[in-house]
């Protein structure tokens, strides 16, 4: 058994923050990571991080973008908390070592992506940020001595102690039989993208976060919410699900339909630039629509130019094919301001959490400031909040812990499934066939879907083509024992 006072699970960029800022507090950390540092979702990352830091852009400017953006189902409370507390982040990535774009007077350079409607999004090394965050955020943390790092290693179960009043998270067993005793466990493995057959995502970002937290009893929402990105690469063997990201369309980078012509507003929040496209497709019948990036400086984005060269494909020459695909899940772990889950001990941050920022449809680059934001907040208030003893386990709690089948790996016929059922637009019956899925999470993905009877942002049911307001604010919430009610979030 190995003791600490925050345990957390998921080595992207929020994990790596929460566990930093819980050693700069002079706490004991364990850092469980499945892959090794810097190779998880977040280096993939292409966007940047949003705040509000220009002369000409306001806390509610950005509130405002943020709200529009989410159709009617952003919790204000959340929002506000982001576009207060996300600049100072950003000075805080710096004082750690992160080096952002700058001009040539030193002054940040603020890139412009849909749904904002002033430049605001902050870049490291181009369309590179993730990259440069979390190989800076991992060097640190391999180098802080009250951070361990557990590399290869998988959560299996979360650790509950049922207590004479009310359960507790007090740590996790892993998948090699390591036990971690914590005063609290922060969930920060990513979200669940990869589960639809195209996807902008790497392979383990499935949701396991998720099942951990429901399999112990904490509460999931708006799993139904998820949202597609409206330009990744299609049709290129090595590339297919490359992200190119929306900064490109933020420096003028155009959408062309067969015939060569624009169809929609490039800089549009994603679910409206996405279903325009799909709906392009079907009526067209093409794979593909074309991106216009020849007018863009490379220099400004040289790893998605190196990366389309590497595929045959030369961007400052020729259109790019691009077609939506499985982004970033809206849904999660239900948290509230500070990534507290329902279950005590156990916080979630990133996108594994769901605080209801980004309502139905994420604002381009709120979801890196919001790793940062919250992770800061939920270990303030882990440390602050949890008890210091450890209890002890027996030996018959520890094998039955490890007899629970925390996590399920997708096959490739549910990936298939959820891509066909639960895509870009939904039927009631595929997402009734979807109820039969062997993986539980596709299941409870199909049973939200099911029950929000509408279509708002990145949830587009074909039967329900307009938006409900009678949805307006209403969260649908899943229980450990798998029961749907609904909660207003303001």
């Amino acid at each position: 058994m190995t003791d600490a006072d925050i345990a957390v699970v998921g080595a992207g960029a929020a994990g790596l923050y929460a566990a930093l800022c819980a050693a700069r507090d002079r706490a004991n950390v364990v850092l469980v990571s499945a892959t090794p540092l810097a190779q998880t979702a977040s280096y993939w990352a292409q966007g940047g991080l949003a705040a509000a830091l220009a002369a000409d852009d306001s806390f509610d400017l950005h509130l405002r973008d943020t709200e529009l953006a989410g159709r009617g189902l952003v919790r204000r409370t959340a929002a506000e908390t982001l576009v207060r507390e996300a600049p100072e982040r950003v000075r805080d990535l710096q004082a750690l070592g992160v080096h952002f774009d700058a001009d040539r007077f030193g002054h940040l350079a603020l890139g412009l992506e849909g749904g904002h409607s002033v430049r605001r999004v902050v870049h490291a090394g181009g369309s590179a940020t993730g990259r440069r965050l979390v190989r800076q955020l991992s060097a640190l943390a391999a180098e802080e001595p009250r951070i361990t790092v557990f590399e290869g290693a998988r959560a299996q179960a979360l650790w509950i102690d049922k207590g004479p009043t009310h359960p507790r998270c007090r740590g996790l067993v892993c998948d090699d039989g390591r036990v971690i005793a914590a005063r609290a466990v922060v969930i920060a493995t990513g979200g669940a993208a990869a589960l639809w057959a195209r996807t902008t995502n790497p392979p383990g970002s499935q949701g396991i976060g998720l099942l951990l937290a429901h399999a112990a009893g904490a509460t999931l929402a708006d799993l139904e919410l998820l949202q597609f990105h409206p330009t990744a690469v299609t049709g290129v063997p090595g590339r297919e699900g490359y992200l190119v990201t929306e900064a490109i369309r933020g420096e003028g980078a155009t959408l062309h339909d067969a015939q060569g012509q624009r169809f929609v507003d490039e800089l549009a929040p994603r679910d409206e630039v996405s279903r325009a496209i799909h709906a392009l497709l079907e009526q067209s019948g093409q794979r593909s629509v074309g991106l216009d990036m020849r007018a863009i400086d490379p220099a400004h984005f040289p790893n998605v130019v190196a990366s389309l060269r590497e595929a045959g494909l030369d961007p400052t020459r020729e259109l790019i094919p691009v077609a939506p695909a499985a982004h970033y899940m809206m849904g999660g772990i239900v948290t509230d301001l500070d990534g507290r889950s329902t279950l005590p001990g156990l916080y979630a941050v990133g996108e594994s959490s769901c605080t209801g920022l980004h309502g139905a449809n994420r604002l381009a680059s709120n979801s890196l400031s919001e790793c940062f934001v919250f992770a800061r907040r939920a270990v303030t208030d882990a440390l602050s909040r949890c008890a210091d003893e450890h209890p002890a386990a027996s030996d018959s709690e520890l094998e039955r812990l490890r007899a629970i089948p925390a996590s399920a790996t997708a096959e490739r016929s549910t990936r298939a499934a959820l891509w066909r059922d639960a895509g870009v637009v939904r039927t009631p019956e595929g997402l009734e066939r979807l109820l039969r899925d062997p993986h539980p999470l596709a299941r409870l993905i199909a049973r939200c879907a099911l029950a929000r009877t509408e279509s708002r942002g990145a949830h587009l049911r074909a039967d329900h083509p307009e938006r409900d307001p009678a949805f307006d604010l209403r969260h649908v919430l899943v229980t450990g024992e798998d029961a749907l009610s609904w909660q207003t979030w303001r």
